[in-house]
């Protein structure tokens, strides 16, 4: 547009008009509407149904795509059949390097449980896994970032404990490591690690640096349109005011579909809602959608676009570590408010596509028993080590 110029208003629309599609074409079309609307060119259905034809079915799920760790080369054994040889072997040494700093001198239940575990992450494949998180973390307490003691199932690992991933004893406390990797059911284990949230970005650039930018990412979040933005989404489309619109949007409840409210009947919508002010309202907006013709026609269209896809944003904590580039294994994009990559698949679809996935959880709590210590040294002159005080 030219300057000076005005942009045109479309014809029978005032002042107020708020610009949105030219007509009421934009929509998908069934296949008796395209039929009659390419009547002239019948070969452009039948090309279309040949491109459909020709699209192969696959599947994501694949074994998991653990980045390459670099290993010592006292550790790797030349022309081994088992590939992760060298991992299996460093493991080893570096968990009973760490049990003898752990436990002193090593009880035969000891050393029973350790070569346990190690021989179950060795069948499962995942003594890389574990190589890994023991890097980043180590790196972490060097650069003074605080580490939780350990949460979940991994607690129960005792290589876990003598690799300081973890800094509870699962022997003390009679913990079970089958919770955290059974053989019976193989699956990837999944370590939650808390760091200080003030030091949480320092370990993620890290890993960025250890392993390359172009092959860590954060993982996407998908929000859906829940029952009170269907409404007010499509109230807005059909140019309902939106003070009326806010009204009734209020009287829906909260965590309930509206498929429920306008099908349901009074007594399930009874059964569903606890509170008696919220269901006199869904009674109310039930009662409205059956007698005004234009709020009922808003409302069983808002059921059908409830949970509809809405917008995107960053998983708290997750994020994926490839062995090579990231585009080359997943659809990635580049956040707004992110300093790095994300993947364009969801936190369920990034586990069955194998790809790693590390949860880097910011604790406030961590942050504040850090500082708490640093000013008890500053005053008092007493060094505390939190992770050295009996529980």
């Amino acid at each position: 547009m030219k300057d000076g110029e005005k942009q045109a208003t479309p014809k029978g629309k005032g002042r107020g008009y708020r610009f949105g599609l030219p007509n009421e074409e934009y929509y998908f079309k069934s296949s008796e509407e395209m039929k009659q609307l390419f009547a002239d060119i019948p070969e452009a259905i039948s090309n279309i149904q040949e491109i459909v034809d020709k699209v192969e079915a696959y599947t994501l799920a694949r074994d998991v795509l653990l980045p390459a760790f670099d290993i010592p080369e006292k550790f790797i054994v030349p022309d081994s059949d088992d590939p992760k040889s060298g991992e299996n072997n460093y493991l080893r040494y570096l968990t009973f390097e760490g049990a003898k700093k752990r436990y002193g001198e090593l009880a035969d239940d000891i050393k029973d449980r350790l070569n346990f575990e190690l021989d179950v992450i060795a069948k499962t494949g995942y003594p890389g896994y574990f190589l890994i998180v023991e890097d980043f973390i180590r790196e972490a307490r060097r650069m003074g970032v605080s580490v939780g003691p350990g949460r979940g199932s991994a607690a129960g690992s005792v290589v876990a404990y003598c690799l300081w991933i973890t800094n509870i004893d699962p022997i003390k406390y009679d913990l079970l490591f089958e919770r955290f990797l059974n053989p019976e059911r193989i699956s990837m284990p999944d370590i939650d690690i808390d760091f200080d949230d003030i030091g949480r970005d320092k370990v993620i650039q890290y890993v960025i640096d250890t392993y390359g930018s172009d092959q860590v990412a954060h993982i996407i979040t998908y929000g859906t349109m829940a029952a009170k933005s269907a409404i007010r989404d499509t109230a807005r489309v059909l140019d309902i005011p939106i003070e009326e619109v806010n009204r009734l949007a209020k009287l829906m409840p909260d965590r309930v579909k509206l498929r429920q409210l306008l099908n349901g009947t009074d007594r399930e919508l009874a059964e569903l809602i606890n509170n008696r002010e919220q269901l006199n309202n869904a009674y109310e907006l039930k009662r409205i959608s059956e007698v005004d013709k234009r709020w009922g026609s808003v409302l069983s269209t808002a059921m059908k676009i409830e949970g509809s896809l809405r917008n995107t944003g960053i998983h708290a904590c997750g994020v994926i570590i490839t062995p090579e580039q990231m585009n080359n294994l997943v659809p990635i994009m580049r956040p707004k408010e992110a300093m790095m990559m994300a993947t364009q698949f969801d936190n369920d679809v990034v586990e069955d596509a194998g790809l790693l996935k590390m949860d880097f959880l910011g604790l406030k709590t961590l942050s504040i028993i850090n500082t708490s210590c640093e000013l008890i040294n500053r005053r008092h002159g007493i060094s505390l080590d939190m992770e050295t005080i009996p529980l």
